[in-house]
Formats: structure tokens, sequence, C-alpha cells
């Protein structure tokens, strides 16, 4: 028995040994380890590298909302109609489905109160009439008026949506018109 023991003890440390010897199977045990990590660093990466890039589309979407209908004295409905189908030329070649597009125009009184003049929108609601809108105090120079564009898109990450959902950017600018002191609407 005790022989039986001594032989059992010998043959394990024997084993062991060998085991401890061996590493051809530890770059592959390595791998497994390291591969969801990696993955998961390239995937995340690659989100927020896309993520970035949308979020500075919704910013020149709205500037370019702005801009455009600050270049005009008066607008009709189908310019209007033609500076909100702008944007969706401008997110591209992003899904334009989650993009909402408004231009608002906004008429700042004799106290500093900012109030939307009109508002028109595209995939989303557009600002009521009369409104009071927050403008920045350095913008908001009494009667006078200012355009305001502002885009909004909703992106659903294919990788991290089970992590993080639908990312909502959105931006604002304010612009003063270019050609007068205010812009028209004209039907």
């Amino acid at each position: 028995m005790r022989n039986e023991r001594h032989l059992l003890r010998r043959d394990i440390s024997k084993k062991l040994a060998r085991f401890k010897r061996e590493n051809s199977g530890l770059a592959a045990v390595e791998f497994s380890v390291l591969l969801p990590f990696m993955l998961t660093l390239f995937l995340g990466s690659v989100e927020v590298s896309t993520a970035a890039a949308i979020h500075r589309k919704v910013m020149l979407t709205a500037h370019t909302l702005g801009d455009l209908a600050s270049q005009s004295t008066s607008l009709s409905s189908a310019q209007i109609s033609g500076i909100l189908s702008a944007s969706t030329a401008i997110i591209a070649p992003y899904a334009p489905g989650g993009l909402q597009s408004t231009v608002s125009e906004v008429s700042i009184n004799g106290s500093g109160v900012a109030t939307v003049v009109w508002s028109y929108s595209q995939n989303g609601t557009p600002l009521t009439v009369g409104s009071v809108v927050n403008v920045p105090a350095s913008l908001a120079t009494p009667n006078s008026y200012l355009l305001l564009g502002q885009a909004q898109y909703t992106y659903n990450p294919p990788y991290g949506y089970v992590i993080t959902g639908p990312l909502t950017m959105s931006e604002q600018i304010f612009i003063i018109p270019r050609q007068s002191t205010s812009v028209a609407i004209t039907s």
C-alpha cells in the first residue's frame, strides 16, 4: 500500500513536471483569452468613430439650414422645402430617416425676449409660432431677428445597441439674416 502511494505520487509529479514544460497550446489559450477583449476594442472604436462622424454631419446640417435661409430676403414654401431637403443630402451616407430638420425665424423684442415668427420642419415638429426661445445673451440684440437651424439625428449603433441603445445627437445654430433685417415667408 505504501509502495502504491509512492508510485502514485511519483507518477503525478512526473505528469505535473511534463505539464509545466509543455507550452505548445499556450498561444491558443492566450488568443482565446484576448480575442473577446480585442473584438470589443475594435468594434467599440468603429462605433465611436461612426458616432463622431454623424455628430459632425448633424452640426453641419444645422449650420447649413440657418445659412441657406439667411441668404434671402424672403422665402417661398417651395424654397423652404428645398432647404429642408438639402439636409438629407448633407447627412449622407448615413440614413436620412433618423434626421429631423427645422428652420425657424426668431424675433427679439425690445426687452430681449425671443419668440418664434415662423418655423418649418422635415420629419419633426416645427416650433410653435409665438413660443419663447432661449437665445445666447451675446446674440440677443433688442429689436432684431435671427434664423435658427436645428438638426437632430437618432443613431442606432449596430454593435453597441445592447449597451447604449439609440444615441440622439442634436445641434442648433442662430444666424443673423444677411440680406435684410428679417426673412419673410411668401405664399
